[in-house]
């Protein structure tokens, strides 16, 4: 889920999770990845676990999310997903914090639901904080509907083969945003192993609408890579007003 170069518990997050047999399948599942090493022991034991059903939300004056994205990135069938690696100079700010763009990539269907609702599919924009080294991950639903002129051109070069690649140079992340980007807040974890509860999630309130064509040219490949909702136990989940 994430790139060499990082804060230290953001590569250790990262060798283990290469190392990692674990899968979405019944054998090495969601619910054995707590027992599959050491390392992921707070995919079972975590209080604070991703995703969560989005529900019983609190207003709040949140501030606004500011995008700076730019085009580029490396496209990657990485046998859990399709995932883009992002150059550096991307940014997302949100009040006084500040996260780089590291990557972004696609679940089926989505991992989060909003008073128990699923979505086709859920993009997540995985950035890191600069000054902290936390993760800020951008969650986005996914719905089919017109056509989208970003996500048609990365659909068009999904990998078909694990660890299959290609350039997309000259795709806009930006594009694969809705027009509305309210959103809800709360703190949370990865949601593949090591599960660490390292996690600001920003999940927008409005989901994009793309073809049905190229969300099945991802389910084609993923159909089935979401990891179940986890208890909230009592955290605040914050709504944008």
């Amino acid at each position: 889920m994430l790139a060499s170069g990082l804060c230290p518990i953001c590569a250790q997050t990262a060798r283990a999770s290469e190392r990692s047999t674990w899968s979405y399948q019944e054998v090495s599942g969601p619910a054995q990845w707590g027992a599959l090493e050491e390392a992921n022991a707070a995919c079972s034991a975590g209080a604070q676990q991703s995703p969560i059903d989005i529900t019983g939300v609190v207003e709040a004056s949140l501030p606004p999310l500011e995008i700076d994205w730019r085009p580029g990135g490396a496209l990657l069938n990485n046998g859990h997903t399709i995932q883009v690696n992002m150059p550096k100079g991307s940014t997302l700010a949100r009040g006084d914090r500040r996260y780089e763009l590291l990557q972004y990539h696609f679940h089926a269907p989505s991992e989060h639901l909003v008073n128990g609702r699923t979505f086709a599919m859920e993009l997540h924009f995985v950035h890191r904080d600069t000054e902290s080294g936390a993760l800020g991950v951008l969650g986005v639903f996914i719905e089919p509907g017109e056509r989208d002129e970003s996500f048609e051109s990365l659909a068009a070069v999904f990998p078909g083969k694990v660890q299959g690649s290609a350039s997309v140079a000259d795709v806009d992340p930006g594009g694969l945003l809705p027009d509305d980007l309210a959103y809800w807040f709360y703190e949370g974890s990865l949601t593949r192993p090591p599960c660490s509860e390292i996690v600001d999630w920003m999940v927008l309130r409005t989901p994009k609408r793309v073809a049905a064509e190229d969300i099945r040219r991802f389910t084609d490949l993923y159909s089935g890579n979401a990891r179940p909702v986890l208890q909230s136990n009592r955290r605040f989940i914050l709504a944008s007003q």
